[in-house]
């Protein structure tokens, strides 16, 4: 009996929702929007990105 119990609780806790599931499209990101990428647009950070990246280019 208990081992009935113990295997319904382990079965239990596999449970996934089907609602959960998102299914993956090439190029197509389907989470929450990101607020910091609006900052991409800034031209000042472009530039001190650029900058940053230019000097890690020898790696």
């Amino acid at each position: 009996m208990a081992a009935l119990g113990l295997t319904a609780l382990a079965l239990a806790g596999c449970y996934e929702s089907p609602d959960d599931v998102t299914l993956h499209e090439p190029g197509v990101y389907k989470g929450p929007s990101d607020p910091l990428r609006n900052k991409l647009d800034d031209g000042e950070l472009q530039q001190s990105l650029e900058q940053r990246f230019s000097g890690q280019t020898d790696r």
